[in-house]
């Protein structure tokens, strides 16, 4: 049977097919339970006024105060949940790294640059009426990020420096997607920061490049002129017609610092959105793990040592996430004991410090090995440090794309 509900009437357990009025602008993808009073709260915040919920699936008449597990769903039930469905149940199990999952997050990683260069140039030229390659783009990264989330995150650390700005955002918005995700934000919400940090660096494309990619210290005045980026940005999204508040919270906030050292606006602490928070974070750590003409790349640990001791990001989301990337993210360049290298492929939670590997290259002869995947927490060889490619002399880009991606194991 289905009624009418308000917000100060839902509860936990009620199963919600439709939001009937609101004075927001969420979007919602899906019926299901309310699974959580946070669920509740968000809703409330974001403007939903009045729900459908089919009371013959509800469940709140059973629900009980829990004190260790937040599920409103009998034990053996299909755990549905309503605000776009919860992200612990809104994509089937992850796919491994291997062969198959890298050559799928390749393709989709080449095609997603050819999409956001096509709209970075049409933007530019005036030439663009809406948001809507972006926000398919954006949606498509995350349904990749649930998907197949570890081939992904590998390809965020294959960096090219030809083609950096792109990456850049490309890869923000896949690490936005993943630290979302791992925070437990719902589906909406992460499509949304997802697209603001895909989007937070489009004025870029307006700035000089001696002063985008300078190969010297810029001066005040340069300084001035690249920090107009994110006001340039903001206003060509907004030419585009509707973007969420969250993507342009993100876009316009990415560049404060929660010391009040950041801007243009000099916001500091709760004033800045978390998502914008969040896209701080990410937005420093992909830009400390690439090359730039007047920085060498630091490894993904030296990295996350480097946003541990930033006063200007908020230490509390640093520690989750470096959480949620690992000590050693998938993707990383690592040197084993043994004298082999390999690339990060699996995270080991239980065992942070001993991930699985899939070595590739012999410190002590110097040359290439056949590919094999290793679970360190089950071999008598451990992780000597984090490296970066030209250390070796090797191509890492080319390497990934011409071998990597065809012999690696199944």
């Amino acid at each position: 049977m289905l009624e009418q509900v308000s917000i100060d009437e839902l509860k936990q357990g009620m199963y919600v097919t439709q939001v009937l009025e609101q004075s927001g602008a969420l979007h919602m993808r899906s019926e299901g339970v309310v699974k959580s009073q946070s669920i509740v709260d968000t809703l409330k915040k974001k403007g939903i006024l009045l729900l459908e919920v089919d009371m013959a699936k509800s469940t709140h008449h059973l629900v009980k105060n829990h004190p260790v597990k937040d599920h409103l769903v009998k034990d053996n039930e299909p755990d549905n949940s309503v605000a776009n469905e919860s992200v612990e149940s809104a994509a089937a199990k992850p796919k491994p790294l291997n062969n198959a999952s890298i050559n799928e997050a390749n393709d989709f990683y080449e095609n997603a640059l050819s999409i956001q260069s096509s709209f970075v140039k049409a933007l530019n030229e005036g030439a663009v009426t809406d948001l809507s390659p972006m926000t398919s783009l954006s949606q498509s990264l995350i349904e990749s990020v649930f998907d197949n989330g570890d081939a992904l995150s590998c390809l965020t650390l294959i960096k090219d420096t030809d083609n950096y700005l792109l990456e850049h955002s490309i890869n923000c918005s896949v690490l936005t997607g993943i630290f979302c995700k791992f925070l437990g934000y719902d589906r909406d919400s992460i499509e949304q920061a997802s697209l603001g940090a895909l989007l937070m660096d489009t004025g870029m494309s307006s700035i000089p490049a001696d002063i985008r990619r300078p190969t010297a210290a810029l001066s005040e005045d340069d300084i001035a002129v690249l920090r107009t980026h994110v006001e340039i940005g903001a206003n060509l999204v907004e030419q585009c017609g509707d973007i969420p508040d969250l993507s342009l919270q993100v876009i316009e906030q990415h560049q404060e610092r929660v010391d009040g050292s950041g801007y243009p606006r000099g916001l500091s602490n709760n004033d800045i959105s978390e998502f914008a928070r969040i896209a701080a974070i990410v937005d420093t750590y992909d830009e400390l793990t690439s090359h730039h003409p007047s920085q060498a790349s630091l490894t993904p640990m030296q990295a996350l040592k480097r946003l541990s001791g930033s006063a200007g990001l908020d230490q509390s989301l640093v520690r989750q996430f470096i959480q949620c990337i690992g000590v050693h993210p998938v993707g990383s360049l690592v040197k084993l004991k043994s004298g082999k290298l390999g690339i990060v492929s699996k995270i080991n939670p239980k065992d942070p410090i001993n991930p699985h590997v899939m070595t590739f290259y012999s410190v002590t002869s110097n040359h290439f090995n056949e590919i094999k995947k290793i679970d360190l927490s089950l071999y008598n060889d451990e992780v000597v440090s984090g490296v970066r490619p030209e250390e070796f002399k090797i191509n890492l880009p080319k390497f990934f794309k011409e071998v990597f991606v065809r012999q690696a194991p199944q």
